[in-house]
């Protein structure tokens, strides 16, 4: 056996164990929730870099240099540089929902909920939420011609996986009695993409807010021309 049983340690032992072994895992769970904290903060500012500069500008010995930590620290929590890469688009991913989905998840399904997600959506675009714009916009334009790769499949399933969340939001608002069930949910929910997207790529290169007004006057338009009579 590579370890005795405790049942044949002395007594005095046995006690110290029982006493020492909360500890020790108190150290280790502490140790654990720092770790943690490090490697989220390590993955916001990759999505921050790589908003500016894409995925492909994000290496470990870039960002070891942006954040003032060695590479060898960096390497202790990601092994290479696509898990860097897919690791720094799941953080993207929770501050996205953080800003854009949550907010608006207390209000009952129908019209009023979807603009309320849309409002946050282009606040979030406004607000810049990220350093250099959506981060999701930058993968995308990065990725999307480039060949498959383990990378390129995750940024088109959010792209495929936010079109699928609008279309749903959009046919709970038919089926609640907002919307003319008549027209394609599928269809209005990339009508509204290409709005939100439109007035992102503007405000990137023009540095005009105007573009949100008018991509929320343009939604608005769309819905009331939706909107169901009494």
């Amino acid at each position: 056996m590579l370890f005795s049983s405790p049942m044949h340690l002395p007594q005095e032992e046995l006690e110290a164990l029982a006493e020492a072994e909360p500890v020790a895992r108190d150290e280790v769970d502490g140790r654990r929730r720092r770790g943690n904290r490090t490697r989220e903060s390590i993955l916001q500012a990759a999505a921050d870099l790589a908003s500016v500069e894409g995925l492909e500008g994000l290496t470990i010995g870039r960002l070891a240099t942006d954040l003032g930590m060695s590479k060898s620290g960096l390497f202790a929590h990601f092994g290479s540089k696509e898990e860097l890469q897919l690791a720094t688009i799941d953080a993207a991913r929770r501050r996205f929902v953080e800003h854009v989905v949550k907010p608006s998840r207390h209000l009952p399904r129908g019209r009023e909920r979807v603009e309320a997600l849309l409002r946050d959506w282009l606040g979030y675009y406004r607000d810049q939420v990220f350093s250099g714009g959506c981060f999701f916009h930058t993968v995308k334009a990065e990725f999307d011609s480039r060949p498959t790769s383990p990378v390129r499949k995750v940024v088109a399933e959010d792209a495929r996986e936010f079109l699928a969340f609008l279309t749903r939001e959009v046919r709970k608002a038919q089926e609640a009695g907002d919307l003319d069930t008549s027209v394609d949910a599928e269809q209005i929910a990339f009508e509204l993409d290409a709005l939100g997207a439109a007035a992102h790529q503007q405000f990137q290169l023009m540095h005009d807010p105007a573009v949100f007004d008018r991509a929320e006057r343009a939604i608005a338009a769309r819905f009331d021309a939706l909107a169901t009579t009494d």
